[in-house]
């Protein structure tokens, strides 16, 4: 049941329903996830590629038998004219929404990448940090992929530009047309964490958890 601090959640973050108790019932898919084991049942991950201007966002699912398929896959876009707090917390809002739809069991999202710019990294550091922040307040086990491994994962080769991981997303997933860059980044992101996930199982690797 939920308890008063589940009511101090539920100011803090307002949704129509309190996203906290939704978990009560999945802790065991959630821990499953993250140690990087495979669950009995269906696995969904929410993949983020964040974005100031346009954070792309996937929900792919995992059946019992291996089979993948995406559920929701999309881009949270902001206006130009929208303010840059505004704009961290329509990226917050909307994650919580696709987590309370979709109830996955974990989060993957793409590590600090090297940018010249201070601004532009200080600018995807907070972009980053709601999506993280959206993810963690809700139990949701975090976990972060390089972009070279994501690319490395779906093309296999870590330096393979965006229009080949789009083209490989679409195949891999069966889709009926190329996703948008921001789009086939989150897809990826979900492919590449299900790869890590099954390699981890094995002993093999380590996922990264933050």
């Amino acid at each position: 049941m939920c308890d008063d601090s589940d009511a101090l959640a539920q100011s803090l973050f307002p949704l129509r329903m309190n996203p906290f108790c939704l978990r009560e019932n999945k802790s065991s898919r959630a821990s499953a996830a993250a140690a990087g084991a495979a669950p009995a049942a269906a696995s969904r991950v929410l993949a983020v590629d964040p974005s100031l201007r346009g954070t792309g966002f996937a929900v792919l699912e995992k059946n019992a038998s291996g089979k993948l398929r995406a559920l929701d896959f999309g881009t949270i876009k902001n206006r130009a004219e929208l303010l840059p707090s505004s704009c961290l917390v329509a990226i917050h809002d909307r994650l919580a929404e696709l987590i309370y739809k979709h109830e996955p069991d974990c989060a993957a999202i793409e590590s600090v990448i090297y940018v010249q710019s201070h601004r532009i990294a200080i600018t995807l550091g907070a972009a980053r940090g709601a999506a993280i922040l959206a993810m963690a307040a809700r139990g949701l086990p975090i976990f972060e992929y390089a972009p070279r491994r994501v690319k490395q994962a779906v093309v296999g080769r870590g330096g393979a530009e965006k229009q080949q991981v789009a083209f490989m997303v679409r195949a891999l997933l069966g889709l009926t047309e190329n996703p948008s860059s921001d789009e086939a980044d989150a897809l990826a992101i979900g492919l590449t964490h299900f790869q890590m996930q099954e390699t981890a199982r094995h002993g093999a690797i380590e996922l990264s958890r933050i």
